[in-house]
């Protein structure tokens, strides 16, 4: 098992960035694919972007092509959401998220998830 704890969030202005961090604990953090999602009022969670293992395979939601970078520190057992340019419509709280895998694979969805954090959550104003 592997317990995730989020933090970074907070609240800033369209166009502001923010820099959330997930800590993992328990088990081997490299075997894990990580990733991130989000939740707004009233609305499903969905997935912002992942990486596999190493890193080097990655996936963005439509919504942060261009905006966000995900990445990850294996010996630090963190994984990162460098977010730029913010909107109003990126509002939610995030959840770092954890799934057991081999090679390369990555999350693209809820169902892949075996592990989420808490979440952190991140109000952009307009």
């Amino acid at each position: 098992q592997v317990q995730l704890v989020e933090s970074g969030g907070g609240l800033v202005q369209a166009g502001g960035s923010l820099r959330l961090s997930c800590a993992a604990s328990g088990d081997t953090f490299s075997t894990y694919a990580m990733g991130w999602f989000r939740q707004a009022p009233g609305k499903e969670r969905e997935i912002v972007a992942s990486l596999s293992r190493s890193g080097g395979n990655t996936y963005y939601a439509d919504s942060a092509k261009g905006r966000f970078a995900i990445s990850r520190d294996n010996v630090k057992n963190t994984v990162y959401l460098q977010m730029n340019n913010l909107k109003p419509e990126d509002t939610g709280v995030y959840y770092c998220a954890a799934a057991y895998t081999w090679g390369e694979s990555k999350i693209t969805g809820r169902n892949d998830v075996g592990y989420w954090g808490k979440g952190t959550l991140v109000t952009v104003s307009s």
